[in-house]
């Protein structure tokens, strides 16, 4: 299921507004001119604030995640109706013949078991071309961003556009690695109800994602450096090896 803070219908509304500019999509959308990929897959695409963005470029895109709220959401931002929204996960669109999967937002730190993973790297797989490509980031683990985060407790107060004056609070509530748990809280101070979203992530490191990839019928072609966080992330580009 996922997490309170893309499924909950008071939560995905105001999600675009606290994730802030989306600075890390300008390189997303380089490497899809750059591997020359016409149909795009977007794994756990949320508000889709990328999916439309490749469909303004032109390319056929594919937009698939579980939180029917945040595909609502992304729905709306689609004005043309040009880009096919699938609730689901990446089995879900086994066959597209996509060239290129991409997952953005460190999606890839919610397959928190290796059967989650895995049966998530087979789907994607499953919906490429022979030779597609797979990019996606994931936090460095030795980075220890959970660190930043609870030295960082001060709320968030933001004017979010039909939801008036909304407040976010963040607090890390487990370290147990390789698992992250941490909550959100929101309080909408035009009505006082408060919602709170608790999430897990896990930090995987380079070898582990390298060898799941191979695992699994990928090969990974480069390993770069996350352009708008240099040296906090990773970003895997691979390939379908059939």
């Amino acid at each position: 299921m996922p997490d309170a803070i893309f499924s909950h219908p008071r939560l995905a509304p105001v999600y675009d507004a606290f994730d802030g500019e989306r600075d890390d999509l300008t390189a997303y959308l380089d490497i899809v001119e750059e591997l020359g990929a016409d149909q795009v897959l977007d794994v756990g695409c949320g508000t889709g604030s990328l999916a439309v963005l490749l469909a303004e470029r032109g390319h056929t895109v594919v937009g698939v995640d579980p939180a029917e709220a945040s595909l609502e959401i992304a729905r709306s931002k689609d004005r043309e109706a040009s880009i096919t929204w699938v609730h689901g996960d990446a089995t879900a669109v086994q066959g597209l013949g996509a060239d290129l999967a991409l997952m953005t937002g460190n999606v890839a730190q919610v397959f928190l078991t290796d059967d989650d993973w895995t049966r998530t790297l087979q789907g994607i797989h499953a919906a490429l071309r022979p030779h597609g490509h797979l990019v996606f980031e994931t936090r460095r683990p030795e980075r220890r961003a959970w660190e930043d985060w609870a030295a960082d407790p001060a709320p968030i107060v933001l004017d979010v556009p039909g939801s008036g004056p909304v407040e976010q609070h963040r607090e890390v509530t487990d370290v147990s690695l390789p698992l992250v748990s941490f909550r959100h809280t929101y309080r909408f101070l035009s009505d006082g109800a408060v919602v709170t979203s608790d999430s897990t992530l896990r930090f995987r490191g380079r070898e582990e994602v390298e060898s799941s990839l191979v695992a699994h019928g990928f090969r990974v072609l480069d390993v770069r450096d996350a352009a708008d966080r240099p040296g906090r992330e990773f970003v895997f580009v691979s390939e379908r090896t059939t």
